[in-house]
């Protein structure tokens, strides 16, 4: 056995959690975070007796299988081992690589817990390797180590979009988890935790769709990868949800860009009509993957986002921000983790970028007078009402943003940026604590608005006179934490 390359940490009771991560959703907490056990380390031609020793000296349920700590060749488990030598009449000085699951799923130590959740449910896997930046292993996560793994009636749900081969069926699947939505948030689900669940559920839908897609495209043998931007890049999407996404890809040479991107751009097309057709409204912005200004090599998206950090054209970067939330979602996630990684060292080297978003920021004032009097947006089409996306939501979102670029942080949700920043920043933990309040009742009153109904422009317009004078104090509360994070963004980025 090689020697454990993470010592173990003391467990975590559920009130140790809670009270570690009170400000944090399950969603993005990083995934290091949440590893309690020991790793263990076995060499390929470990025996299976010396492994069954180890694994229960330390009392835990798996270890990986490597040479060396940055090559993890498989996971061997507890139940495989005592499977073998019961069932199949191993005998204990087997080598233990004859009885791993080769080729085990990694994910990066810093990824959010919501992408845990998904590689574990999409392939039933007992566990994954996280590895490090540099590729060395850092630990094993099984599902035990996710709280909320499978909650709010979601098993049903996941069954049904795994078992869906059409759009049609897709779109009754899909419709059936913004039901089940609505129902969690009537009986009092928390929004934060809310709009993660339906951001997972509404991953794999999008998932299972893009193969359904796939399967009738003779796509070009290039590794690619569909991304999510904005709400649903930030686990932020709510009953009220447009399609904000786009393709990178990696061609052997750069010449052939333009013929992948085109073979690409059509299949992305059909995918943004099949979304469409399951409730994901087409992005009237046009930001979406079968755009072939959003279907981009990885040389073009680094020259993208260089040219936004270079120039920062004020015009430019208020269409671009939501492209700073961007993860993942289906194909080879390595290129997206990639373009990340190289990303997050980029803004602080050019402060005029972080200094023209803060200036856009500052340009979506929070709908309170000087004299505590709600300022309202509507015009006269929808008087006396104020748009809780723009003037409510949005200010903590830039803010939290901004704050990420310029610290160099993974996460893309806005209350774990908001916790993650406030640390690095020496915020007080109270006035985090506020400001995440203050967002989750903003949120709050945005979802039950739109469950209400209504056009595309009303859906998170709300007249104050409809909420009771509780409510309509805690707004103004809200509303003052978002001048404050505003103020705080002027004083630092540019007075």
């Amino acid at each position: 056995m090689m020697p454990a390359t993470q010592p173990p940490r003391p467990p975590k009771t559920l009130v140790e959690f809670r009270a570690s991560y009170s400000t944090a959703g399950i969603g993005e907490i990083p995934l290091r975070e949440l590893v309690s056990q020991e790793l263990l380390i076995f060499k390929p031609e470990s025996t299976l007796r010396s492994t069954l020793f180890e694994l229960n000296r330390v009392g835990i349920q798996a270890g990986v299988v490597a040479i060396e700590r940055d090559t993890p060749l498989g996971i061997v488990t507890l139940h495989d081992l005592v499977d073998a030598i019961t069932r199949s009449g191993a005998d204990l000085d087997d080598p233990v690589f004859l009885f791993m699951t080769a080729a085990p799923v990694s994910l990066p130590a810093d990824s959010p817990a919501h992408r845990a959740k998904i590689a574990l449910t999409r392939g039933r896997l007992s566990h994954v390797v996280l590895v490090e930046p540099d590729g060395h292993i850092f630990n094993l996560l099984s599902p035990v180590d996710l709280p909320g793994f499978r909650e709010g009636g979601a098993d049903a749900l996941i069954q049904s979009i795994e078992l869906s081969n059409n759009v049609d069926s897709m779109a009754k699947a899909a419709e059936a988890v913004r039901q089940r939505g609505r129902e969690l948030f009537a009986s009092g689900m928390g929004v934060e935790a809310l709009c993660q669940w339906m951001s997972g559920l509404n991953d794999l839908l999008s998932m299972r769709v893009i193969e359904l897609i796939a399967d009738e495209f003779d796509l070009p043998p290039v590794s690619w990868c569909w991304m999510a931007f904005g709400s649903e890049g930030r686990l932020e999407q709510t009953f009220a949800t447009d399609q904000d996404n786009g393709l990178i890809f990696q061609p052997e040479n750069e010449s052939d860009t333009p013929k992948i991107r085109a073979a690409l751009v059509e299949f992305a097309k059909a995918v943004n009509k099949a979304l469409d057709h399951c409730g994901f409204a087409f992005c009237r912005g046009d930001i979406m993957a079968g755009n072939p200004n959003l279907c981009l090599s990885v040389r073009e998206w680094q020259e993208r986002f260089q040219r936004w950090m270079k120039t920062p054209d004020p015009k430019a970067l208020l269409n671009a921000t939501i492209f700073f939330d961007f993860r993942p979602l289906y194909g080879q996630n390595e290129l997206v983790d990639d373009l990340h990684h190289w990303l997050l060292p980029q803004p602080v080297k050019h402060p005029r970028f972080l200094h023209a978003m803060a200036v856009e920021a500052l340009t979506c004032v929070p709908s309170l007078g000087w004299l505590g009097t709600f300022s309202y947006d509507g015009g006269s089409r929808y008087p006396h009402t104020i748009d809780l996306k723009k003037r409510g939501s949005r200010p903590y979102v830039d803010a939290a943003r901004i704050w990420t670029l310029k610290h160099g942080i993974w996460s893309t949700n806005t209350v774990e940026r908001l916790r993650i920043a406030g640390a690095k920043m020496q915020r007080a933990t109270t006035d985090t604590i506020a400001s995440v309040e203050a967002f989750d009742f903003i949120q709050r009153i945005r979802i039950k608005r739109q469950l209400a109904g209504g056009a595309y422009d009303e859906v998170n317009r709300v007249n104050p006179k409809h909420l009771s004078a509780t409510q309509r104090q805690m707004m103004k509360e809200a509303f003052r934490q978002a001048k404050s994070l505003q103020l705080r963004l002027r004083q630092e980025f540019v007075d």
